[in-house]
């Protein structure tokens, strides 16, 4: 050690950078005295400062390493528990990530700002009489004429003897001036409270009755009330059999033994209504965590969940982290959605990182769907997984007929025969559809039409040359949409004004070709001009609390007809509506991606799963022009097991999961050359690593153009790797990881790895 470095406690921190390692500081006795596994610590790195988590205590200084000291611990207690911080060095480990950006997924991002590690509360103003004034006589002489003050005194006595300044001023109508009078008199003093900032307070907790389960579903609830220690169930429940009430009678058995829960659902849509039904069920025990809420917001809930106030976090990916203690179980809601993906590094999945977690913690996982991913089915057959079933909707409710509607042959006119003139609504609303949705009006019934393509129409092209006008940074061409009026890229937010001529030839005649969600709405709004219609896509749910406004109208009755993506397909529970209508089933049918035929099953089977919740009943219609395929054939008569069947036959030869284990390795530059260069030099050396039989149980498949070959200025090549062995792969990507260093690296081309891909678009 050299003279000038401090002589204490040596600790290796995880900080939040693109590095793979950890770094080694000094901290004093002070210092030694709070700093425990999962702190945050204040450290200097280059010239800055940088919050780390503190991932071991007692470290050893590595040879020819200078030590810095420490700057400050900012908090009395770790930030993040043990269990947490061993659940991020997994993902650091599996997901190949640096370790201080896995970290940071525990964390509210209000804890993790260099400059602010105290973060901020809300506060509000609570005044409190000083004393009191028992007869008429004392309060004469203390108010003489001052009538508002004493009318101020009295109604704070009335209200306990404390209240808050806000609500005398907003709702009692006291003026700040009488209630500072009174402050200075020394008649009331004011405190600062702490108030949580729970952004579902303001929704009305309804009570959920006590429902008595079917036999089905008392199976499941015995079989995982019953689970000794860590399992994992994949509770298979066609649409409307009743998972919800699983789910609640199973946490009620985990509070009444002390434990934790955690439930996740794939939508932040789906958020509000999952809350409500446990609210209802669990008062005010429930905490809220998802990107939607602010940042404050999030803070309050976390700090709630870790004290213990609440013990039920519920919310989309990432409240996987949430900081329960004596965690019981980890409920995972639509468990086949890729949302559950997250798309940013560490590109964790959060099923699988929900299984390690409970796992650790002797916890069971709850895997829920209609439509169970082919990863978990398969998982369940090999005995992995317990699998409970629930075959049939609650109180007798059948499954909705479900018809389709051949678009193919409905324009080609038949037997050679020019097909007869279309209006625009003709051509995006079968007379089938059209008809149905005629009879739900006339019965005050509700509608929902599923286009999973939003805007106005999908592309505009030139009659006369044919020319499509393209995002000039990503290999898309620009979406069409009104109000405003622009040409949008759905992947970098390119945005530009329609063209009046073709950007090739000059010709006037531009057509906008396929239809998106605005258009559709347009139509209806035509056609039915009394009807109440609703729009939930991207563009009409971007402010904060925009889905819940929907989703509380159409629950009101004040919508007829709701039209959306993909985001109203899943958990929406509505006895009114009795038709559901797929305007496109063919919309990423046919995308080159694996995964496209089970993806589209899922969700028709889920928006199909919309209709007849109720006692009325329901139907579904399906338009497409490839009625033929096996996702839709199988959607037809909601035969899950037959599709599964099909579907993991394709998955055979070649190989692709649930079979193999994939990674994909993602090459971009700025430049189409570049890219290309840095993947190829990239395969050569992983060819020559595995031809050398370093690692064994390896095979490459490319490198070649990403399908989407251009995203925000980049290009895109990428490299396949494929093994039946997750070890094996794990240490062949650690290994490209941290001792790949390609030559022609630069800040401008970059290498992503992406484990268990859930795309490869």
């Amino acid at each position: 050690m050299t003279r000038d470095e401090p002589r204490s406690v040596l600790i290796e921190v995880a900080l939040p950078l693109p590095l793979f390692q950890t770094f080694t500081y000094a901290i004093d006795d002070a210092m030694a005295a709070r700093v425990r596994v999962g702190s945050r610590v204040v450290v200097p790195f280059r010239q800055r400062r940088q919050i780390g988590i503190c991932v071991r205590l007692d470290a050893e200084k590595k040879p020819g390493t200078r030590i810095k000291q420490a700057l400050e611990v900012p908090d009395a207690e770790p930030v993040v528990g043990a269990d947490l911080v061993a659940l991020c060095n997994w993902i650091a480990e599996y997901y190949v990530a640096p370790p201080g950006v896995a970290l940071r997924l525990a964390l509210p991002v209000l804890l993790t700002g260099a400059d602010a590690p105290r973060p901020s509360q809300r506060t509000r103003r609570i005044l409190r009489l000083a004393g009191e004034a028992p007869s008429l006589i004392e309060r004469d002489a203390i108010f003489g004429r001052a009538k508002q003050q004493r009318a101020l005194f009295e109604a704070i006595e009335a209200l306990g003897g404390s209240t808050s300044a806000e609500h005398l001023r907003d709702q009692l109508g006291f003026s700040p001036a009488v209630i500072s009078a009174l402050e200075k008199r020394g008649l009331v003093v004011a405190e600062a409270e702490v108030v949580a900032r729970d952004p579902f307070l303001s929704r009305r907790i309804v009570q959920t009755p006590r429902l008595s389960p079917t036999d089905a579903q008392l199976n499941a609830i015995e079989e995982m009330s019953a689970a000794d220690g860590a399992e994992t169930f994949l509770l298979h429940g066609v649409t409307g059999s009743g998972k919800t009430l699983v789910y609640i009678e199973l946490l009620r058995a985990v509070l009444s033994r002390g434990k934790s829960a955690i439930v996740l659902v794939p939508e932040i849509a789906l958020t509000p209504q999952t809350v409500d039904r446990f609210r209802g069920a669990f008062g005010d025990s429930i905490a809220v965590l998802h990107s939607a809420l602010s940042d404050g917001e999030r803070y309050d809930a976390w700090l709630a969940l870790k004290r213990g106030e609440k013990r039920i976090a519920v919310g989309a990916r990432s409240a996987v982290f949430a900081p329960v203690s004596d965690l019981g179980a980890i409920i995972v809601d639509e468990e086949h959605e890729a949302s559950y993906k997250q798309g940013e590094a560490p590109r964790y999945h959060a099923r699988e990182v929900a299984i390690m977690r409970a796992h650790a913690a002797g916890a069971l996982v709850v895997l829920g769907s209609a439509t169970p991913s082919l990863e978990s089915w398969v998982n369940a057959a090999a005995g992995k997984y317990r699998l409970l079933r629930l075959p049939d909707r609650v109180a007798g409710g059948k499954l909705p007929k479900v018809e389709i509607v051949n678009l193919r042959s409905r324009f080609s006119g038949g037997n050679g025969a020019s097909a007869p003139p279309y209006s625009d609504y003709d051509r995006t609303i079968s007379a089938e559809l059209d008809e149905a949705l005629h009879a739900r009006l006339a019965r005050k019934e509700q509608s929902i039409l599923l286009l999973n393509r939003r805007g106005y129409a999908s592309f505009v092209q030139c009659d006369e040359c044919g020319y499509v006008a393209s995002c000039p940074n990503c290999s898309i061409t620009l979406t069409h949409h009104r109000t405003p009026e622009r040409l949008v890229c759905h992947y970098c937010l390119h945005q530009e004004e329609p063209a009046t001529k073709c950007g090739r030839c000059g010709g006037v005649t531009l057509r906008q070709r396929g239809v998106g969600t605005q258009r559709v709405e347009r139509l209806l709004g035509e056609r039915f001009p009394a009807a109440g219609i609703a729009r939930m896509d991207v563009d009409t749910t971007s402010g904060k609390w925009a889905h819940v406004e929907i989703l509380d109208r159409v629950a009101s009755g004040e919508v007829d007809i709701l039209l959306g993506t993909q985001m109203i397909a899943k958990g929406l529970d509505f006895p009114n509506v009795t038709l559901v209508g797929v305007v496109d089933a063919d919309v990423g049918i046919n995308l080159p991606d694996f995964r496209a035929s089970e993806r589209c099953f899922q969700l028709l089977s889920q928006v199909a799963g919309r209709a007849g919740r109720g006692p009325k009943g329901g139907s579904v219609i399906i338009q497409t022009r490839v009625p033929e395929h096996h996702a839709v054939v199988h959607a037809l008569t909601h035969d899950y097991d037959t599709f599964v069947h099909a579907e993991i036959e394709g998955r055979r030869e070649p190989a692709y999961p649930p079979f193999v284990r994939l990674a994909n390795i993602v090459f971009s530059a700025v430049e189409e050359e570049a890219a290309m260069e840095l993947a190829l030099a990239a395969g050569e050396w992983m060819s020559q690593l595995l031809a050398a039989g370093q690692v064994e149980g390896i095979t490459l498949v490319g490198p070649a153009p990403c399908p989407i070959e251009r995203i925000k200025n980049r290009w895109r090549w990428h490299l396949l790797l494929k093994s039946s062995q997750p070890g094996t792969l794990t240490r062949a990507l650690r290994f490209f990881a941290e001792r790949y260093d390609p030559a022609t690296a630069s800040a401008e081309r970059r290498i992503t790895i992406d484990r268990d891909p859930v795309s490869l678009l």
